[in-house]
């Protein structure tokens, strides 16, 4: 590859950092037939591990795997279509006798799946053609149930599903249909540790007991230097490692921003010369400018009393106790009850995070964005 610091997905083991420990263990539980609650914040390379961990030989060459994103979804019937879409996306290209059987099993839909010209199945389903997403649900758990292999599924971003209104039983419903499908194990994959916290450990709710937990940690500083350390003398480059380490220190180890700043410093850096730590800067800088009419334009498109707390956690850092006295005056906010009110908005549009009593904005490099451009 031109750029070894991939920043749109998993591309191969070669340019995927450690994981060994868990990649081990997720492998050793799928393939002893457990199901998994992978839990860590957004940007730690969660889905690109389950991506990884699906590629193992052990997995690969035994099981039908799936990942489906849900994070997009807002009702049941969004999370069946984006099901059945993933499910057929991986079979297509397994040949006719493959993706056939799923079709023959998918009654409520079969009308509604278009071929191309070569043949090839495609979901090009509309969410109104979806008119009866308990029935659709059914046939998807039994296509399942009797695939030719056993089925790994990956739900990422799980606990979006506790925002579907037009069903509050989904929870009841799905853990009901994975208990019943023997031939199936699942990694509900999610971001948000409260929420997929009190699904599985609740004794009041259907999870419960139901997985094993895994909190994903940050990679540790070490590896990831010597990870990209590896990558800048395979192209006759060098690099000082204290770069890592500022960068590790800046972005608190998450993977995500780590990579992207690497990925423009690898471009900086010329065969035979030396990445180090005074270019950070530059290349940050280039990555905002990349952003800026995106942010501007989301910035923009707030609600005024939101964007002005937003942009309070933003000059804050790391923001606690926000509806005290004290920050409402800091910042000029209007008072206690409008900042709640805002809060709520903010983290349902995950324009900001809240964990341990701290609120922070969720994408470091709006809230760098911020620092260098309003405040």
């Amino acid at each position: 590859m031109k750029n070894p610091f991939v920043t749109n997905g998993y591309v191969s083991p070669e340019y995927f950092c450690d994981r060994e420990k868990e990649t081990a263990k997720i492998v050793s539980l799928l393939t002893n037939e457990n199901n998994i609650a992978l839990i860590s914040p957004r940007r730690l390379g969660k889905t690109d591990l389950l991506r990884h961990c699906f590629g193992q030989p052990e997995i690969k060459e035994h099981y039908h795997t799936f990942i489906i994103d849900i994070y997009a979804t807002s009702s049941v019937r969004d999370f069946v279509n984006v099901f059945g879409k993933a499910v057929l996306d991986e079979l297509r290209p397994k040949g006719k006798s493959v993706w056939g059987t799923f079709l023959n099993v998918l009654a409520s839909l079969r009308s509604e799946i278009t071929f191309d010209m070569n043949g090839q199945p495609t979901w090009g389903i509309g969410l109104g053609a979806i008119t009866n997403p308990s029935a659709t649900l059914d046939e998807i758990f039994s296509y399942l149930n009797n695939a030719g292999k056993p089925c790994l599924i990956a739900i990422d971003e799980f606990q979006q599903i506790t925002k579907y209104a037009d069903d509050p039983n989904i929870e009841a419903a799905l853990r009901t249909h994975i208990q019943r499908c023997s031939n199936a194990h699942f990694v509900f994959s999610g971001s948000h540790r409260h929420l997929m916290g009190a699904m599985f450990t609740s004794p009041a709710r259907p999870f419960y007991q139901s997985v094993t937990l895994i909190n994903l940690p940050p990679i540790s500083v070490d590896k990831y230097a010597e990870f990209c350390l590896e990558h800048f003398e395979r192209a006759s480059k060098h690099l000082d490692t204290l770069v890592v380490t500022e960068l590790y220190e800046r972005f608190n180890g998450i993977t995500s921003y780590m990579q992207k700043v690497m990925n423009i410093l690898f471009s900086m850096t010329g065969t035979g010369e030396i990445c180090i730590p005074s270019m950070i800067d530059t290349a940050i800088n280039d990555l905002l400018d990349f952003s800026a009419d995106t942010y501007d334009a989301l910035l923009y498109q707030m609600p005024e009393k939101q964007r002005i707390v937003f942009m309070a956690i933003a000059a804050e850092g790391k923001a606690k106790a926000i509806s005290s006295g004290d920050f409402v005056r800091k910042y000029k906010l209007q008072s206690a009850s409008s900042v709640s009110s805002a809060v709520k908005g903010l983290l349902e549009k995950d324009f900001i995070t809240y964990d341990k009593g701290v609120y922070q904005v969720y994408d470091q490099f709006f809230q760098l964005w911020l620092q260098r451009n309003k405040l």
